[in-house]
């Protein structure tokens, strides 16, 4: 059984496990399944906008297909979940992936 196989049969007993949701989108982004990808992404964070790790990937998938103004309100809305959680890790990597690609 394959990766994707095994996480959706773990979120079979678990559908809103969201660390589950996450790995199951960076799996479908190594296969180029950037739709379902982007799906699960804003599930994630539309229904927990707390869940800070999701929102770097997501603007990502959306400057790899040149959605250049979507992937920027990705990283600022993860900057602002980031520092309401006091993640300055988080805030960092999103500070500086937004910087990239708007400098």
């Amino acid at each position: 059984m394959d990766r994707i196989e095994q996480i959706r049969t773990f979120l079979q007993d678990n559908p809103k496990d969201n660390f589950l949701r996450h790995a199951l989108a960076l799996e479908l982004i190594k296969i180029g399944k950037d739709s379902e990808a982007k799906t699960l992404f804003e599930a994630i964070l539309n229904e927990y906008p707390d869940y800070v790790g999701s929102y770097y990937h997501l603007a990502k998938l959306f400057e790899r297909n040149q959605q250049i103004e979507t992937a920027k309100e990705w990283y600022l809305k993860g900057m602002e979940a980031s520092k309401k959680a006091k993640d300055q890790h988080s805030y960092n990597e999103l500070q500086a992936a937004y910087e990239d690609l708007v400098y």
